[in-house]
């Protein structure tokens, strides 16, 4: 179900009048100067893109710095580490009750292209299973398909594009039929954009002699799209309580993970408002943000903002104090996302990045050699010191992480896909599969468990199974 009838949401108010002392007062006069430049459709278009700018909000973020300020020294959050059999069995129950009353929707961030992979198109649609070939979509479409299977209610799928790949996501899917999931369930909406301005002047930037240079607004855009599309009302409307989010780049994400759900509404460890998962990181230089402790407050740390003394420290266990990997897997409750949305929001954030514009003194477009624009953005996990208990769980990496980032190298569909084949493996070898290793004692087999056929090893029971796998074996379930 597409909520933008082809169009990006508008994420800031209509300007009420184009008068010139507005536009001088924020800086932005030459706006007015452009469009008493052109005629016709040129102007008419040229004045749309006007209308979707808030003035005084840009000023404001121009003004300000745009960086939060660290006023303490951070300290490592504290982890739920799921290692008690009887904790997890209770955890796993409060999840399964959730979903079988039909309160969990999955929401997945999906508005990147897949260029840094040479692939053309949505990243969502890269084939990134290891036999079939399946595109990421569908590999998340099976999860959702297995669960509403597995507790009889339908699991609403809310997927959050950006105006440079929506109309080429809905295509997808309407392709593929939706994967089989029931279209009614499936919802489509835009995240927003921001104007790009000059690093130097704060003046907004030109796409072409007609266009504002927009920049999408972050992943933390998802609340407010969410809220401006009006999803979260249909979203109540279908009794859903909570949103289970992630990212589209990681296959093994476990879209609807009950033990999850189970300790984010569990009212002695969390408010049921914001809980996150973490992934102890590598080394200190794999490049993930980490949550930790500052003012006082549950964040998520930047990994090119924290020093290298800080990467690198260890406590007396020889552990990376600052291990806590943010994976990008959240869950949220509806009353805190409204919350936020009818409230201030999440902060804007500068990036100072290289864009294209047209240039207004020669006619023509300019291609930057350096870094020449501010680009405003909002990230999701600046939620988290606005929420009261938040919580972190930490998960098992073989189990939950294999992002697909680059073409090549660590994260790419190579090592994605290795990791893909190894959880099979032992997903196989728990239900008694015999599996052929090599001399370090790595499954030598390819495999490959559908996300329609199993989510977690017990689900194999089902499945009808081979004995053992020799070498150069490919086998799929």
């Amino acid at each position: 179900m597409d909520l933008t009838n082809g169009s990006s949401v508008k994420v800031r108010s209509v300007v009420s009048s184009f008068d010139s002392e507005s536009f001088a007062a924020a800086g932005q006069s030459h706006l007015l100067q452009r469009l008493d430049q052109l005629s016709g459709e040129q102007a008419a278009y040229f004045q749309s893109e006007l209308e979707r700018l808030d003035l005084p909000f840009l000023q404001r973020l121009w003004q300000e710095d745009g960086q939060r300020k660290a006023e303490t020294v951070p300290e490592p959050p504290a982890l739920v580490e799921l290692v008690d059999q009887a904790a997890r069995t209770q955890a796993f129950s409060k999840g399964q009750a959730l979903l079988a009353e039909g309160k969990v929707a999955c929401l997945t961030v999906a508005g990147g292209q897949g260029s840094r992979l040479g692939w053309d198109g949505p990243k969502g649609t890269f084939p990134s299973g290891l036999i079939t070939g399946d595109s990421l979509f569908a590999q998340f479409a099976g999860q959702i398909d297995r669960e509403t299977k597995r507790y009889g209610k339908a699991v609403p799928w809310c997927i959050m594009t950006s105006p440079l790949n929506h109309e080429s996501t809905v295509s997808f899917f309407e392709q593929h039929h939706h994967f089989g999931l029931d279209p009614s369930t499936v919802y489509f909406f835009t995240q927003g954009v921001m104007p790009s301005v000059d690093c130097e002047t704060g003046e907004v930037l030109l796409a072409s002699p007609d266009a504002i240079a927009f920049n999408p607004d972050g992943h933390g855009g998802t609340l407010r799209a969410l809220a401006t599309s009006g999803l979260l009302t249909t979203l109540r409307g279908r009794g859903i309580e909570h949103l289970s989010y992630f990212q589209v780049d990681n296959p093994l994400v476990r879209a609807l993970d009950p033990v999850f759900l189970g300790l984010h509404i569990d009212g002695s460890v969390s408010s049921a408002e914001v809980t996150s998962k973490a992934v102890a990181k590598r080394s200190p230089e794999e490049k993930v943000g980490v949550f930790g402790v500052q003012n006082g407050e549950l964040t998520v740390l930047e990994y090119s903002d924290l020093d290298p003394e800080v990467c690198e420290a260890t406590d007396d266990d020889g552990k990376l104090r600052f291990r806590a990997g943010n994976m990008a897997v959240h869950a949220f409750g509806l009353d805190f996302l409204d919350r936020l949305t009818n409230g201030t929001g999440l902060p804007f954030h500068r990036a100072i990045k290289k864009v294209p514009f047209f240039d207004e003194s020669t006619g023509k477009m300019q291609q930057p050699a350096s870094p020449n624009a501010v680009k405003y953005e909002t990230f999701i996990f600046d939620a988290l010191p606005l929420a009261s208990r938040p919580l972190v769980v930490e998960s098992d990496r073989a189990e939950e992480f294999a992002p697909i980032k680059n073409a090549e190298g660590s994260d790419s569909v190579q090592t994605s896909q290795l990791a893909q084949s190894l959880r099979a493996a032992n997903w196989l070898t728990q239900s008694g599969v015999q599996i052929a290793q090599d001399a370090l004692g790595q499954p030598v087999a390819q495999i490959e468990i559908r996300s329609s056929t199993a989510t977690c090893p017990e689900d194999l029971a089902l499945c009808e199974l081979p004995e053992k796998l020799g070498p150069e074996e490919r086998f799929l379930v």
